[in-house]
């Protein structure tokens, strides 16, 4: 009797995943729509040039060789060792961006609201091109994907917990599949989870209003 072989697990042992929390000065840098895309392009699809980049973004070589050097000189990307001898490749140094909830006041408050604005701006981007491309899907794609608008009446502690809970789930899957931009197996392509969680607007005071009567 033949022992039968064991089958391959469908995803890999979890790993620990690359990340950069920038300062105020690095957000700032980062707060750009273009560098923003370089960086998200450089995550998702692997190594490339500027050349490479300027092609897809529609710009000249010049403008993304400044926004490349702008990403390298705060540690977003990084040149990538022995891609080729005639072309400066770059890649990205991490596979995540964290910016830990904000509890700063004056300009590093303002500095992560400019960066959550281009964030959003390149998100909603996004999510208009896949809509656009929605009705093409196969049909396990669009089975898997969702837009869902859920509203639970919720103290500020309770809260915070369920956006951490919902993070921590998003992570663990992240752990267990192949980095971003290394080959992949058949049928697997990259898939984007946007999480936006905050109080329904109009509901919370302004500062300016707690200290009226």
């Amino acid at each position: 009797m033949k022992t039968p072989r064991p089958q391959p697990q469908s995803v890999t042992a979890p790993r620990t995943i690359s990340r950069v929390v920038p300062d105020p000065t690095a957000l700032k840098a980062l707060a750009h729509p273009v560098r923003l895309r370089m960086l998200g392009m450089l995550r998702v699809d692997g190594p490339a040039t500027a050349t490479q980049l300027a092609v897809r973004l529609g710009l000249n070589s010049g403008a993304t060789s400044y926004h490349l050097r702008q990403l390298a000189q705060y540690g977003f990307i990084e040149e990538a060792p022995h891609v080729s001898r005639r072309d400066r490749w770059w890649r990205a140094s991490h596979e995540l961006t964290s910016v830990p909830a904000s509890e700063a006041e004056g300009e590093a408050l303002d500095l992560d609201l400019a960066f959550n604005q281009a964030v959003l701006s390149l998100q909603v981007g996004q999510m208009q091109q896949a809509l656009e491309e929605y009705a093409e899907l196969p049909a396990e794609w669009r089975k898997a994907s969702a837009a869902n608008d859920v509203i639970i009446p919720m103290t500020a502690e309770q809260a915070e917990a369920l956006t951490r809970q919902l993070t921590d789930i998003i992570l663990e899957a992240m752990r267990v599949a192949l980095p971003l931009g290394e080959a992949t197996v058949p049928g697997m392509v990259p898939f984007s989870i946007m999480l936006h969680a905050f109080p329904y607007p109009g509901r919370l005071p302004h500062r300016e209003e707690e200290g009226e009567s």
